[in-house]
């Protein structure tokens, strides 16, 4: 069985679902678009116009790490969260190739093809692919890496927290891969081990990657204060 049934320290199905403390000052903002019967999707709007925007997975949870942005002082840059399902079967279909390629391609054309039409008719965010970014942790890593590998003309940035094993390089990468940003703890070895696999095939096939392990365990904690980092190194001046 793949490590989602494994677990890890955090357990299966961990997800970012962290909210923090405290007020922001950009703005959160919630529609629901025509998909799969209605699936939510979270916009972290900044409060000057965005430099760069990440797209993300679980995005009940993602959008709100704003507030750790602005802490940070990093370039303004929003994050467009689409929501994951709370059953954990259907999430890794929509989230991973390898488990239903049918119900992944689905998600794949909603959150790379409809979502992103939407915010660039929301919210006026068109921007190219070297200020574009798709993030995901656990089962959400392999999302990003899935997606990321699939669109690099969309994506110019990778960020992948503690992927999960179900998506795992291939022997033979695309030619052009975006620069991607891994993150996983010491403390979640088999995570550790799925993100550093990555990393060393990435590397090997001349990509950009930046590696770094934490003393941590599986969960939001993790992702969210390693989140401000993974975007100053993308989008940083």
């Amino acid at each position: 069985m793949d490590d989602h049934a494994a677990g890890g320290a955090g357990g299966p199905g961990a997800r970012p679902e962290s909210p923090q403390a405290g007020p922001a000052a950009g703005e959160l903002v919630t529609e629901t678009l025509d998909y799969d019967g209605g699936r939510p999707v979270t916009v972290y709007v900044p409060p000057d116009p965005p430099r760069a925007v990440v797209f993300a997975g679980d995005g009940q949870g993602v959008p709100r790490w704003g507030r750790a942005l602005e802490a940070a002082g990093v370039p303004p840059v929003m994050i467009v969260g689409v929501h994951g399902l709370a059953d954990e079967t259907l999430r890794l279909q929509e989230y991973s190739p390898v488990f239903d390629a049918q119900r992944f391609a689905a998600h794949e054309r909603f959150f790379v093809q409809d979502v992103r039409r939407w915010a660039r008719s929301r919210f006026g965010v068109a921007l190219p692919a070297q200020r574009t970014a798709v993030f995901g942790a656990s089962a959400g890593g392999e999302l990003a890496l899935a997606l990321g590998l699939r669109h690099p003309d969309v994506y110019g940035a990778v960020f992948s927290g503690s992927p999960g094993a179900g998506y795992q390089p291939s022997g033979v990468l695309p030619d052009r891969i975006p620069r991607t940003y891994l993150v996983a703890g010491t403390l979640e070895p088999f995570f550790l081990a799925n993100a550093t696999r990555w990393a060393d095939a990435l590397r090997d096939a001349g990509a950009d990657v930046v590696m770094s392990e934490r003393v941590a365990s599986h969960g939001a904690a993790l992702w969210r204060a390693e989140f401000p980092l993974m975007v100053a190194w993308a989008f940083g001046p």
